[in-house]
């Protein structure tokens, strides 16, 4: 997905305030689960909300993503976490979190909801009891703009890097157009584009993937961003299914 930017990343999406969201996410955390100690990021990217909420919250805050140049980045950036390479639908980590979290519209690259159920699941299966799962969905149908043309920028070691984004909609599928220039520091110039795929998913459809995934779901429309904002817990079923298997006070 981020083969073209993943080292300008953090400078393209410099317009994002990592440290009001980094606020946003702790206070809910501590609302709604005020034991919280640690966090998965789930499709983490370079890291920096789990930077933030390490050093400015004090969770304890791992990652993994399925892009190793994006992880390396991470790794540098906040060495106090592991970070793990795996798709977000089938990963097994030998831990459990009070949170799993997945941000950023990241859920909406699984494009159909069987992968996003299967992702949820997973999610559940790495949560300790009494555990939270927090998704930031992508927009729903019929809300993207295929009219409009956006430019962002930013520097990056010396390099200034321009994006041009436009949006294309058949149906329950969405693409993002991206083009790239940057800007290199001998005065060189190079473009490079990519296409990005999300599936376009109303609130309904999340809500009762949730559920099926073993998730009862609450839904804020707005969100950190205006996208909306999901949080969720095992369900009574899936929590007296784990009582009887006996496993919960063997997580760690």
């Amino acid at each position: 997905m981020f083969t073209e930017s993943a080292e300008f990343y953090d400078a393209i999406y410099s317009f994002k305030d990592y440290a009001a969201e980094a606020v946003q996410i702790a206070d809910l955390v501590r609302s709604i689960h005020p034991q919280a100690c640690t966090i998965l990021d789930v499709a983490c990217g370079t890291g920096e909300h789990a930077r933030r909420l390490s050093r400015d919250h004090g969770f304890a805050v791992d990652g993994l993503d399925l892009d190793p140049a994006l992880l390396a980045i991470a790794r540098t950036k906040h060495p106090d976490g592991e970070f793990f390479q795996g798709s977000m639908t089938d990963f097994t980590l030998r831990k459990h979190y009070d949170v799993v979290m997945c941000l950023f519209s990241s859920i909406g690259y699984l494009v159909t909801l069987d992968r996003v159920r299967a992702a949820l699941t997973c999610f559940r299966r790495h949560l300790k009891p009494a555990g939270v799962v927090i998704v930031e969905p992508w927009f729903g149908p019929g809300i993207l703009d295929t009219t409009r043309v956006t430019r962002v920028e930013g520097t990056h070691d010396g390099r200034r890097v321009e994006r041009i984004n436009r949006n294309r909609v058949d149906g329950r599928m969405s693409w993002l157009h991206f083009e790239y220039r940057i800007e290199m520091p001998d005065g060189t110039t190079r473009t490079a584009t990519e296409v990005h795929e999300l599936g376009l998913f109303t609130v309904d459809e999340m809500r009762e993937t949730f559920f099926a995934a073993g998730l009862d779901a609450t839904h804020d429309p707005h969100g950190l961003t205006g996208r909306g904002l999901w949080t969720a817990r095992a369900s009574d079923r899936e929590a007296r299914g784990v009582r009887r298997g006996g496993s919960p006070d063997d997580r760690t």
